[in-house]
């Protein structure tokens, strides 16, 4: 049908044949309870002029030269109730240049975890879980390394227990004592305790599985750790 406009046309609009529905609300997804408490590092920290730091000696049976392993921290929020000792930063120094590339890439990588924050302990379980496969040795106090790296990461966790990154869950009292009895006791009986040092663990003494050091002896039929308590009798 035709319609005879008989007005002055002042507007127009252009008629839809469904009008556009606004998209639902979508509810954002609420947080996750175990990681409301994580704190993001959004600014890089910029080095300051001094760190306050740690070196390591490194002696292994592997080379004639030793490594040194250096440590430094940050203070955050220093003076206050707050303050953080923070690794920042790991340098390893040695004459022996035969393992120069490889240690310039892995204090690099340490280092820059270090700088980026959050929980960074997880790098002494990875690096000590390295194994050479030529073989691994001994060092003072017949602890077990399996490789050059993982005694770079035992380094690396004495120093985090010393500033307090990781907790020390020490013996209690009653495992000292045990501990103290059980080697007080075997010394006794093979008549070798002026002999040895303190600090030394006995000869012939078999390797822990639980702590990795060489001082289980058989004690009244059962093997027993001098260094962790551990015993086989349970």
């Amino acid at each position: 049908m035709t319609v005879k406009i008989e007005t002055k046309i002042v507007s127009y609009g252009v008629v839809k044949q469904e009008e556009e529905k606004p998209a639902p609300k979508v509810a954002e997804p609420k947080q996750d309870e175990t990681h409301a408490n994580v704190v993001h590092l959004t600014e890089e920290l910029e080095r300051p002029e001094m760190l306050l730091g740690s070196t390591y000696k490194v002696k292994t049976p592997l080379s004639e030269h030793a490594l040194y392993v250096t440590i430094n921290d940050i203070i955050l929020n220093a003076g206050t109730d707050h303050e953080l000792r923070r690794p920042f930063e790991v340098f390893i120094n040695s004459k022996n240049m035969d393992h120069f590339q490889w240690i310039v890439a892995l204090t690099r990588i340490i280092s820059a975890v270090f700088r980026k924050g959050g929980d960074v302990t997880f790098l002494v379980e990875e690096l000590r879980s390295v194994f050479d496969p030529k073989g691994g040795y001994f060092k003072k106090g017949g602890k077990y390394m399996p490789s050059l790296v993982a005694e770079i990461g035992d380094a690396i966790e004495c120093h985090m227990r010393m500033i307090g990154l990781i907790k020390d869950e020490g013996l209690d009292e009653h495992q000292k004592a045990l501990i103290a009895a059980k080697r007080k006791e075997y010394e006794g009986a093979v008549n070798n305790a002026e002999a040895k040092d303190p600090g030394d663990f006995p000869d012939g003494a078999q390797l822990c599985g639980k702590c990795q050091t060489k001082a289980m002896i058989q004690m009244d039929g059962c093997l027993t750790c001098l260094n962790c308590g551990d015993s086989k009798c349970g």
